[in-house]
């Protein structure tokens, strides 16, 4: 089996990385905190310096980091990706960035004899503990063929979506449904409170008609309980709001209800809740309801 340079391992890189090496894959894995490397290493996988040192003797590089600035750190320069992998390696980037940073990253690789690939994901911390996660992909089709069995392991729906760049435009429109669905049932567990009613026996009738979603039954339990542990962080899916807004105004493409979800999303983060689960957007409606109990913010990492 290829053997496997991961870089970046975070709240979604660690578990992926765990579930190639249970697949059996041989994963060497970097990052900057030396507790989630100890992670990687009781896990079976083997824990590198450097970039430079992880990926000089891999078949596939995989990369998971929060966005574009990080990608180009990893990936340039004198100790980056680029620099220190093999000619014919295959770079498969699953951070959520700029569709421009892929499709330069991609040229970059080329010029370098890389394959390389923008393969994002959907599904959240649990898709990725599960294996279920939703990876669309940009990039040549011999080269997702070539990384289709990696990605069988990592994720359920596995989707060739075009050219490079077209993975992370999808994963932008993802973002986008995703924020607004939310939202949508943010304020719908407000309106519900208010109103009186069980909101236990509520969201699961909607769970169960057709307001019933994905983003209803992972979150359910957040609202329930008002647990807003980061499975995805409000940080990164503002971050992720201003690639969706900004991808659109390139194209021409009028987004009016984004760009009021994206303002909601920036409100809660400046409002101190950056770090919790983006379903303390509940939170945003609360403040604004006048049902906000618990004014506290995220704690730092």
């Amino acid at each position: 089996m290829p053997k496997v340079a991961w870089i970046g391992l975070g709240i979604m890189g660690s578990p992926m990385s765990e579930n190639l090496i249970k697949a059996g894959y041989h994963v060497t894995g970097h990052t900057l905190e030396q507790h989630k490397l100890d992670r990687l290493t009781a896990a079976g996988g083997t824990a590198a310096g450097s970039v430079a040192e992880a990926v000089r003797d891999a078949d596939v590089v995989v990369t998971m980091v929060p966005a574009s600035p990080q990608v180009e750190a990893i990936a340039y320069g004198p100790d980056g990706i680029l620099e220190n992998v093999r000619p014919g390696t295959l770079l498969i980037d699953m951070s959520s960035i700029t569709p421009q940073t892929s499709v330069d990253l991609a040229a970059a690789g080329r010029e370098k004899g890389l394959r390389v690939l923008d393969a994002p994901v959907s599904g959240g911390e649990a898709g990725a503990v599960e294996a279920v996660l939703s990876i669309m992909v940009g990039g040549e089709r011999a080269d997702f063929d070539a990384a289709r069995p990696l990605l069988d392991v990592l994720g359920r729906t596995v989707v060739l979506c075009g050219p490079h760049g077209a993975g992370q435009t999808v994963k932008a429109a993802n973002q986008l449904v995703v924020a607004v669905n939310i939202q949508a049932c943010a304020e719908a567990v407000v309106f519900l409170e208010r109103s009186g009613v069980d909101l236990r026996a509520a969201l699961e009738v909607l769970g169960g008609g057709l307001a019933g979603s994905t983003v209803l039954a992972r979150k359910r339990d957040n609202f329930l309980n008002r647990d807003f542990a980061p499975g995805f962080r409000i940080d990164l899916h503002h971050k992720d709001m201003g690639i969706v807004t900004e991808a659109a105004r390139a194209v021409g493409a009028a987004l009016p209800l984004g760009a009021v979800v994206a303002q909601l999303v920036g409100a809660l983060r400046a409002q101190g809740d950056g770090g919790l689960d983006h379903s303390a957007l509940l939170r945003g409606v609360e403040r604004l309801s006048g049902t906000l109990t618990d004014h506290r913010t995220a704690m730092p990492d």
